[in-house]
């Protein structure tokens, strides 16, 4: 009705509060504010979260956040991420280490400050959560500036900050409701600092996450264990750690559910200790050259019976016999990863699948030990599953799958990546069989041809399909996916040398949802293959195109004109033309080669 506002004049500021309150995705909320006054002035009320990248002169930034953003509880600070490419040339950017004194004071700009923080923190006194991601500028005093005024606080993640003791002191005399806490790479944190933190706001932390911090040592793990009675999650990644400060939190800590530990120092005698008093421990990853023995699994078998979750990641020293005691005490186990123990063999395994019914996903990475009959017994007892990874296990075949595929109905993804005794069968007997499979990455498995993905478009409704490097895949076999999965958001074809244009064209009619696609090393592909392809995928956001030497600079001005949504797309930088480059700038990445 021209003339009349239906909206705005009947409804209250509480009831579209509400409406706003729904909004899950970041461009609706920002296009909603876009409407009137009105909707602009609530929608900043009702903001709580914000995320911000190294996007421009950051100080400024998150002045201007503080003073349209009232109501802000949750604040995401990453200067990972990367600067708006409009702002200056990227290189000159990445390449400091050597630069002039301006390029320096140009980088500082783009830093969150302590004067930003302390902004964000007056302005702000509700926040709850604030990560700080390799904010190299953030020192004490803006910590404790933050400490003094966010009094709620419950998250804090200061991940690479190079934050002292004085901060984390503040932050546990202010912060009593602290529960979540990320002090990775900070390098300079003491134990000073921690034993302060815990002595102050320890009975409400329930996560704490330590990594490369060279001063942290068991001191901090004893006031940790003292204060911190009620730890849930504990992560530690420290050459400083030993088994002194193990056994201090597997005493004081007895709610421990989540254990990760990358410790070399660490031996049997700390899980010993676990597995005697953390009975309520659900997840334990244990990860990289470690010293642990059978003994220590047996400790954990025997005493942590709600067990869920194990990942073994280059425990060297660990044989079948570790899984066979946590299969017989850890019944409740659900998600299972060994990748690189080289000693475990199919055995241990297969007591898994014999005792572990309810196994939810399984990921055997690097296991050359490890044959079909361990999978047969996954197949016959575990119908529960839903993911299964497989890397690198050289005596796996087409009989594991097919064992899988028809014992386990309910598998929703299936990763294989250089197995190369898999082919055709055994992905077949998964079309077959395994109707709610959504998630296929097939990589290098070069045995597996078009059958097995005409099988799998016959049965399976794909929504993630990445078949790169298996090389005897053809334009039949992605014709039969783009006819027969029409709800594919994911496609990396890369390192196909027998697709072509046919397929593409294909796709674009059949796969509208289509948002991201991997075309690198696919040497028949063709701008004009490329132009069928966005006119039907109009909603693509990523396109990697590098070597693919029958594109030139149209096809790439045809991806960029023609997709509305696209964000990502990495080619040469010798095929952008400099009206492509001029229209388009951000959504550009160049492969640099040398021609």
């Amino acid at each position: 009705m021209r003339g009349s506002d239906l909206i705005n004049s009947r409804l209250p500021d509480e009831l579209i509060m509400d409406v706003f309150q729904r909004l899950e995705a970041k461009s609706d909320c920002d296009a909603v504010s876009l409407v009137c006054r009105r909707w602009r002035k609530l929608e900043r009320a009702n903001r709580r979260t914000i995320k911000i990248g190294a996007s421009g002169p950051a100080d400024r930034l998150v002045e201007n956040v503080v003073e349209r953003f009232k109501g802000l509880q949750n604040l995401f600070v990453d200067e990972r991420l990367p600067r708006r490419r409009h702002t200056s040339p990227p290189m000159e950017f990445r390449h400091v280490a050597e630069s002039s004194e301006s390029e320096d004071t140009e980088l500082d700009r783009f830093s969150l400050s302590d004067a930003g923080l302390a902004a964000v923190a007056r302005g702000c006194k509700g926040l709850e959560k604030v990560s700080l991601i390799w904010c190299s500028r953030v020192t004490s005093l803006g910590l404790t500036t933050v400490a003094q005024n966010c009094k709620i606080l419950k998250s804090l993640d200061l991940q690479g900050c190079y934050v002292g003791d004085q901060g984390l002191i503040a932050v546990g005399q202010n912060c009593k409701q602290l529960e979540d806490l990320n002090l990775r790479f900070c390098e300079g944190l003491t134990d000073t600092g921690l034993v302060g933190l815990a002595e102050g706001c320890g009975r409400s932390l329930k996560s704490l996450g330590i990594a490369a911090c060279a001063w942290i040592t068991d001191k901090s793990l004893e006031a940790v264990a003292s204060n911190c009675t009620f730890l849930e999650t504990l992560s530690l990644d420290s050459e400083n750690i030993r088994n002194q400060g193990i056994i201090s939190i597997a005493k004081g800590c007895r709610s421990l559910k989540a254990l990760k530990l990358q410790c070399i120092n660490v031996v049997d005698e700390a899980l010993l200790a676990v597995g005697s008093f953390c009975s309520s421990l659900e997840l334990l990853a244990l990860y990289s050259f470690q010293r642990f023995t059978d003994k220590s699994l047996s400790a954990i078998g025997n005493g942590c019976k709600n067990l869920r979750d194990l990942t073994l990641s280059d425990c060297y020293f660990l044989s079948d016999k570790s899984l066979e005691d946590v299969a017989r005490g850890c019944t409740k186990l659900t998600h299972l990863e060994i990748n690189g123990c080289h000693n475990i063999g199919t055995s241990g395994v297969e007591h898994i699948g014999r005792s572990c019914p309810g196994l939810l996903e399984l990921a055997l990475l690097y296991c050359p030990r490890i044959g079909n009959s361990a999978l047969l017994e996954v197949g016959r007892s575990c119908s529960h599953l839903q993911a299964l990874h497989l890397v690198d296990c050289s005596s796996i075949n087409d009989e594991a799958i097919c064992n899988v595929a028809k014992g386990c109905r309910n598998l929703r993804k299936l990763h294989i990546r250089r197995c190369y005794e898999i082919g055709d069968e055994g992905i077949i007997s998964v079309g077959e069989n395994c109707r709610f499979l959504t998630d296929l990455s097939l990589r290098f498995c070069d045995r597996l041809g078009d059958q097995a993905l005409v099988a799998i478009a016959r049965g399976c409704s794909l929504r993630h399909l990445n078949v790169s490097g298996c090389h005897l895949i053809t334009d039949i076999g992605l014709t039969a996916i783009a006819r027969g999965c029409p709800d594919l958001i994911y496609l990396d074809v890369s390192v196909l040398q027998n697709i072509g244009d046919m397929a593409l064209a294909e796709l674009g009619d059949g796969c509208r949802l289509l948002k991201d696609i991997v075309l690198s090393h696919c040497r028949q592909i063709t701008d004009v293959g490329l132009r069928h392809l966005v006119r039907g995928c109009t909603r693509l956001e990523t396109c990697h195109m590098v070597y693919c030497p029958l594109v030139t600079a149209a096809g790439v001005a045809t991806v960029v004109s023609s997709c509305s949504n696209i964000k990502k797309v990495l080619v040469e930088k010798w095929k952008v033309s400099e009206r492509t480059r001029r229209r388009a700038a951000s959504v550009l990445s160049f492969l640099c080669v040398d021609l």
